[in-house]
């Protein structure tokens, strides 16, 4: 599999998948690019039917994997992603839930053993480029922190990546975004001051736009979510002003003809 351009997105749950990556996912496909999500998680601690939250009665994390699972396989189809692989290991919850004490949470597991079966999948799929997290896991959260942990770890292991990228949400235009939520009454609450990335930060910003309505049906079909999606809720132009581009950070690159800043993963390899 070596010689074709591959991009390899490693995500913790089902639907994280459209938020940071599911633009570059479409225009790559649409390019003839082969698209690789792996997906760390099944989202036990999601929503369960009929809108049940973790902790409640009712909530059967065996259901929420299937519903999630299904959501999952609908989305990728939307975005053109041909290959999904799963390791399957169970959501740990956001940080200080119980579910952060599962021994068989993702959280938990050996960082060498989950970074060892993405290595097999590298070797398999040969990624030029590999997108993740950053080490906070973009807010904290567990299994996002761990999803950049074994992609690092993989990467180191197996020396295939040219490039490896962090997901990023820059910082003064989510002020923005963030002011036109709460207008619109899609959230109620404001970001912290340390949210997103400075945008001297970013090295890369990839315009998405023409994939934009592609984007929200994927998030639509991860519909048992939809409380805690509030982009869901937008108008649709606050939806193109947000979906229309992709941002990151280039955490290392192998090719020295890439420019230090891009609009193209890809920069240099092609």
């Amino acid at each position: 599999m070596a010689d074709q351009l591959t991009i390899m997105a490693v995500h913790a749950h089902p639907d994280d998948e459209v938020i940071s990556t599911g633009g570059i996912f479409a225009r790559y496909a649409a390019e003839g690019i082969r698209t690789v999500l792996v997906t760390c998680t099944n989202g036990e601690q999601g929503d369960a039917p009929g809108g049940i939250k973790p902790g409640q009665a009712g909530h059967d994390a065996d259901a929420v994997r299937e519903q999630r699972l299904s959501e999952l396989r609908q989305s990728a189809a939307l975005l053109d992603i041909e290959h999904i692989e799963l390791l399957g290991y169970r959501d740990s919850g956001m940080d200080g839930w119980d579910a952060n004490h599962d021994p068989d949470a993702f959280w938990n597991i050996p960082v060498e053993q989950a970074a060892a079966r993405l290595a097999g999948l590298m070797r398999h799929y040969r990624p030029q480029v590999v997108v993740t997290y950053d080490e906070n896991g973009n807010y904290g959260h567990p299994d996002h922190i761990q999803a950049n942990r074994i992609a690092q770890a993989a990467a180191t292991a197996t020396d295939i990546p040219d490039k490896l990228y962090y997901t990023a949400i820059p910082r003064e235009s989510s002020l923005e975004v963030f002011s036109a939520l709460r207008a619109s009454g899609a959230v109620d609450f404001e970001p912290p001051d340390d949210f997103g990335t400075p945008m001297d930060q970013i090295t890369t910003v990839v315009d998405v736009a023409a994939y934009t309505q592609r984007k929200v049906k994927a998030l639509e079909a991860h519909g048992s979510q939809g409380d805690s999606i509030p982009f869901l809720r937008m108008p649709t132009e606050l939806q193109q002003m947000i979906f229309g581009t992709e941002s990151f950070v280039r955490h290392f690159n192998r090719v020295a003809a890439a420019p230090s800043a891009e609009t193209d993963l890809f920069a240099g390899l092609r």
